[in-house]
């Protein structure tokens, strides 16, 4: 691999040492002794692999669109290694196998599960679940960032007012996403805690809502939905995600804002009021 690529493969795992750290911390708070074995292993490989991969020499390789494309596609198969780690050496007697899939499946955001009762889990690990896909969010956010240049000119505009992005700039401007990210996710949060949300499942949804993944933190997402106004605002939170994230992005950073750099945004809300009038005619029947 390229310096550019463990760079970027390294900054995602130390990025993973640090949600390890919360669940160490989380683990010893709540006296869930059985499972911080687990995140101490994955803490110390995702440190070493981290900055092993930072304080590599760089080397003088022209990184061009396609090595970018397959550090990407390399980073949905290596990350999701260290991340299975807790699950596969867990007290549930995950296999391999199946520790892989639920990570993958996290990390992508799909949301398929091998755990057929969430409420057995403990809470640790039902923390991490929400934590892969989080960074998966992340991950796809930043991907963005990175292959720029193979997207067409209005969606470029749609992201940014750059052309190409050099190494120096990319790192930049995933900095800021990474930012904005975590502000957001701590935006809703904030809200679910307002309107009574439990405090374990309001952190463990807002990473869900954050990143549009399947993971819940209990089985039925009607065991936390029992009132209207908490529907209404979880509906509303969703939303969130449904919008591109650099909407958010555009209208704070950049300074010349036009029409052009909310395009898709535009799409996505006139369909967005599509589907509620569809949605309300097809009730009033």
């Amino acid at each position: 691999m390229s310096y550019f690529s463990l760079i970027y493969l390294g900054i995602f795992s130390l990025i993973i040492s640090v949600l390890s750290f919360f669940n160490i911390i989380y683990s010893y708070y709540f006296n869930l002794y059985l499972s911080i074995d687990s995140y101490v292993y994955s803490l110390i490989l995702s440190s070493i692999v981290g900055l092993i991969f930072l304080f590599k020499k760089k080397d003088n390789y022209k990184v061009n669109v396609y090595h970018k494309i397959l550090t990407v596609i390399s980073g949905y198969f290596l990350l999701p290694l260290i991340l299975s780690i807790p699950f596969y050496l867990s007290i549930y007697n995950i296999s391999f196998l199946d520790s892989y899939f639920e990570t993958i499946s996290g990390f992508t955001s799909t949301g398929f599960t091998i755990f057929e009762n969430i409420k057995h889990l403990d809470q640790s690990l039902i923390l991490w679940r929400s934590s892969t896909q989080w960074i998966g969010g992340l991950y796809f956010l930043f991907s963005i960032i990175l292959l720029i240049d193979i997207f067409d000119n209005n969606l470029k505009k749609s992201l940014t007012n750059f052309i190409t992005f050099d190494t120096s700039e990319t790192l930049k401007q995933s900095f800021k996403i990474l930012i904005l990210y975590s502000i957001l996710t701590f935006f809703i949060f904030v809200t679910l805690k307002i309107f009574d949300f439990r405090t374990f499942d309001s952190f463990n949804l807002s990473m869900t809502l954050i990143s549009s993944g399947g993971f819940l933190p209990f089985n039925n997402l009607s065991l936390v939905l029992n009132s209207n106004v908490k529907e209404v605002i979880f509906s509303v939170l969703m939303l969130v995600s449904f919008f591109s994230i650099f909407l958010t992005y555009n209208l704070i950073f950049l300074k010349n804002r036009n029409l052009n750099f909310f395009q898709e945004d535009i799409y996505l809300f006139f369909y967005l009021i599509t589907l509620i009038i569809v949605f309300f005619s097809f009730l009033n029947f």
